[in-house]
């Protein structure tokens, strides 16, 4: 049967009932984080889940560590989430390096040079997903987790979004809810975007992750690898108390073999593809496998529902924007609900949410078609390919404006000149209906 943090209504006081101005499907770290932003507003938050509360509480360690950069940090720190985190558990990235293969040319970004205390900070994702928990309880009433439920329908029907979900293990009644605003936070499989007819853009790249944590003997220094090697990806991120997360990317008909490696065979594998320069390696804790596939949704905005996290941009890994696309969409989205809160404006009426529309596209969609160029020349072994690659490696590093844009990608730092423009366009007059306007279909 399913569960809650907090105890259930009576059927005589369905929950579909009680206020609510958000309902958010989905409790991974990016719905937990909107939910906090939206308590910390003013609203009132439902959040359904199809884990249980156990689960979420006790999240278990799935071998993934995510690269933040300091705008990611800063949002964490405004809603208190930053705060939870161990601090053995935030390891700092001081620089990062780019190698191509078997070249001398290599590209290097330093902290120290970007003026800044670090790139980055890797927090392993199991952490993320409980502090984002802990931080919902602690709204107290503001945010209420349903969990164990599972979406069967999801529609807009005039001045609502309902969601019709089911228990999640075993039989048990319907729970019907309804909110002026419904927010996917799904994942990038997300069902909920495919219940509101909502398309998405889909790259599976044919390749899987092979994710696992490794002690060695020598200092890492703080500095992140990304090697495209002939044949597969490795990416060597540092964390502390002398260990890396190794991300292996290869082809998903290799991936097999390697997970069926010996412990220490595995480790020494990514120490000699790694050239020793750690030195001797061993496993800690388990390895994790994960198909790659890449997600862009059509629309991140519609009456009545929005998108956040992997449901509205699913990111290849290697230019670790994946929760930091989250975390960026959290801000501006809260912000807009908390203006429209305070003017009387309807929450879920597309002048509301045209801002976060443009705003976040405006944000991802460069870096999301610049990272599939990327990841599609740098994953093609033929000659012509290499020479190319060799050709961006030398032309990044001698221009300097090149290099501090994609540092500031890095560090999630804004130039200094570029305008905020979810404040220019909130503080445009509400937009006219559009005549004839589709509804949303059911």
């Amino acid at each position: 049967m399913p569960d809650s943090s907090a105890s259930l209504p009576s059927p005589a006081d369905q929950p579909g009932e009680l206020p609510q101005d958000v309902l958010i499907v989905g409790a991974g770290p990016a719905g937990l984080a909107l939910a906090c932003a939206l308590a910390d507003a003013g609203l009132q938050v439902t959040v359904l889940e199809q884990q249980s509360s156990e689960r979420l509480a006790e999240p278990a360690p799935d071998g993934r560590d995510i690269a933040l950069t300091h705008r990611a940090r800063d949002v964490m720190r405004r809603l208190g989430l930053w705060q939870r985190l161990p601090e053995a558990e935030v390891a700092p990235i001081r620089a990062a390096h780019v190698s191509n293969a078997n070249s001398p040319r290599f590209l290097r970004f330093d902290a120290q040079a970007a003026d800044c205390e670090a790139l980055g900070f890797l927090v392993p994702n199991h952490r993320l997903r409980r502090v984002a928990y802990e931080g919902a309880l602690a709204r107290g009433a503001a945010v209420r987790l349903l969990a164990g439920w599972q979406v069967r329908e999801a529609r807009v029907d005039g001045d609502a979004a309902t969601v019709v979900a089911a228990p999640a293990q075993g039989d048990g009644p319907a729970l019907t809810l309804r909110a002026p605003l419904l927010v996917a936070a799904d994942s990038r499989f997300s069902i909920t975007r495919r219940r509101l007819g909502i398309g998405a853009n889909s790259r599976d790249f044919g390749r899987t992750v092979i994710v696992a944590r490794l002690a060695h003997e020598r200092e890492h220094d703080g500095t992140a690898h990304e090697c495209f090697r002939l044949g597969n990806t490795l990416a060597i991120l540092p964390m502390n108390d002398r260990q890396v997360s190794a991300v292996v990317t290869l082809r998903a008909s290799e991936a097999d073999a390697w997970m069926a490696l010996p412990p220490q065979a595995f480790a020494d594998r990514v120490a000699e593809q790694f050239g020793h320069r750690l030195g001797a390696m061993q496993m800690v804790g388990e390895r994790h496998a994960y198909p790659l596939v890449a997600v862009y949704a059509h629309r991140f905005a519609a009456p009545r529902v929005a998108l956040i996290g992997d449901a509205a941009v699913g990111m290849h890994p290697v230019t670790a924007h994946g929760y930091n696309f989250g975390l960026y969409g959290i801000e501006v989205l809260a912000d807009l609900l908390d203006q429209a809160r305070r003017a009387g404006r309807d929450l879920g009426a597309m002048a509301t949410l045209a801002p976060f529309e443009l705003e976040h596209r405006r944000v991802t969609l460069p870096i999301y078609l610049g990272t599939n160029l990327v990841v599609g020349l740098f994953t093609d072994d033929r000659p012509p390919a290499r020479l190319v690659r060799d050709a961006v490696l030398a032309a990044s590093d001698h221009l300097p404006p090149l290099k501090d844009a994609i540092t500031r990608q890095l560090t999630g730092r804004r130039p200094g000149w570029m305008p905020d423009l979810r404040k220019l366009v909130a503080a445009l007059p509400p937009l006219p209906p559009l005549p004839g306007r589709p509804t949303m279909p059911r």
